[in-house]
């Protein structure tokens, strides 16, 4: 194994990491901006009012997004199982 191998599979184990949560976290920011809009235009600032939206939200696209994870996080495994005699040498 070289440093370019170790540093590329890490960068590859990095990116899967990042496509996994960017669902989540985009929903959540979005959700977000939304409610600190309302918040500012009703002026209410009540903690669990941006809290509880932003978890409901990110929960169901956590759920709309499992098959996708669940896909490229299986790929990923197949890849490096099927890869791993090329590896050890």
């Amino acid at each position: 194994m070289t440093t370019d191998f170790v540093i590329g599979f890490g960068r590859q184990a990095i990116e899967l990491c990042l496509m996994m949560a960017l669902p989540m976290l985009a929903v959540g920011l979005a959700v977000g901006v939304v409610v600190s809009i309302v918040q500012a235009a009703t002026q209410i600032q009540e903690t669990t009012l941006s809290f509880i939206p932003k978890i409901i939200s990110m929960f169901v696209a956590l759920l709309l997004a499992l098959p996708w994870i669940m896909e490229r996080v299986v790929s990923f495994t197949r890849e490096v199982l099927i890869n791993l005699p090329n590896y050890i040498h």
